[in-house]
C-alpha cells in the first residue's frame, strides 16, 4: 500500500487552524452555557460548562420584559427585504458590467468601486436630510431604500460572472433568448456561489446594524433587535444570564443563514477574485 507522506508544514497549518477554531468556538460555547445559568453560577471557577439546572426563565425574561418579539420580527423583515433587493439589483448591475457592451462600461464600474472608499460617516448627514425631505423618517422604507443596492455586492457578483464564458451568452442570443432571459435562465444559475456569499454578508450586516435603526427609527414598534438588546442591557445591566440569552436568540437567524449557504460560500470564496 502506498502511504502518503505528511509534510510537517501541513501538520503545523492544521494545528494552527485547530487553535484558531478553538479560540473562536469557546466564547460562543460559554455564552450559550451562561444563558442557562444564574449570575452566581456564571462566575464560578472552574467553569461549569453544563449547568446543574437549566434556567429557562432567562429566555422568558428577554421575550416578555421588553418587546423582543416585535424587535425580532422587524429585524427579520428588514434583513429579508434588503437581502432580496440587493441580490436583484446587484446581480443586474454585475450582469451589465460583464456581459453587456456599452460606452463607458468600465469607467462606470470604477466609479462604483470608488464609492466604497467613502466612509459612511461622511455621507451620514446628507442621507439623513434626503430621508427627511422624502418624508421617510421613522419608517422601515428609509433603511430599505438606502441599502437596496451595494457596490460591494456588484463587485462580488461581477467577479463571479467573469468566470462564465461569453460563448454561452452569445449562443443564447443566437437562439433568440432575450437579454433578461439570458440573465434569468443562464447567468443566475451559474452564479449561485456569489449569490450565496452576498446573501450571507447582506443578511448579517442588516441583522447586526445598530447605527442605521438608531438614527432613522424613533417609534418603539419599529425598532430592531440590536436597539432592543441595547435597551435591555441598560435596564438589566447586572443580569448577565438574561443578557446572554438575548444574545443567543439574536444569533440564531445568522447561524441558520450561514449553515444553509455554507457549501456555496466555500466554493465562492475560493473562486472570487481569481479573474478581474
Amino acid at each position: 500500500m502506498n502511504k502518503k507522506k505528511v509534510k510537517p508544514g501541513s501538520v503545523l497549518i492544521f494545528l494552527f487552524c485547530c487553535i484558531v477554531a478553538f479560540t473562536m468556538i469557546v466564547p460562543f460555547a460559554w455564552m450559550v452555557s451562561a444563558s442557562f445559568k444564574l449570575n452566581t453560577e456564571i462566575f464560578e471557577y472552574p467553569i461549569r460548562w453544563i449547568p446543574k439546572v437549566f434556567h429557562m426563565d432567562n429566555y422568558d425574561k428577554v421575550w416578555n420584559s421588553i418587546a423582543f418579539p416585535t424587535y425580532f420580527m422587524n429585524t427579520l423583515k428588514l434583513a429579508v427585504i434588503i437581502t432580496v433587493l440587493q441580490l436583484f439589483t446587484c446581480s443586474l448591475a454585475a450582469y451589465a458590467f460583464t456581459k453587456l457592451k456599452f460606452p463607458g462600461r468600465d469607467l462606470i464600474f470604477l466609479a462604483y468601486l470608488a464609492t466604497m472608499m467613502v466612509p459612511w460617516h461622511a455621507i451620514m448627514i446628507p442621507q439623513f436630510l434626503v430621508v427627511c425631505t422624502l418624508g421617510l423618517y421613522n419608517t422601515h422604507a428609509s433603511l430599505i431604500l438606502m441599502q437596496a443596492f451595494s457596490a460591494f455586492g456588484v463587485f462580488i457578483l461581477r467577479q463571479n460572472m467573469l468566470s462564465i464564458p461569453d460563448s454561452l451568452h452569445e449562443a443564447a442570443k443566437i437562439d433568440g433568448c432575450s437579454t433578461f432571459g439570458i440573465y434569468a435562465k443562464i447567468i443566475l444559475p451559474l452564479t449561485r456561489s456569489g449569490l450565496a456569499i452576498l446573501t450571507v454578508l447582506t443578511f448579517n450586516n442588516v441583522w447586526n446594524d445598530y447605527m442605521g435603526p438608531m438614527i432613522y427609527l424613533d417609534s418603539d414598534n419599529l425598532k430592531t433587535i440590536q436597539i432592543g438588546l441595547a435597551a435591555f442591557k441598560q435596564q438589566y445591566s447586572t443580569d448577565y444570564g438574561s443578557i446572554m440569552a438575548g444574545t443567543v436568540c439574536s444569533l440564531i437567524p445568522v447561524l441558520i443563514i450561514y449553515i444553509l449557504g455554507q457549501k456555496q460560500i466555500m466554493d465562492g470564496v475560493a473562486f472570487t477574485g481569481v479573474k478581474g
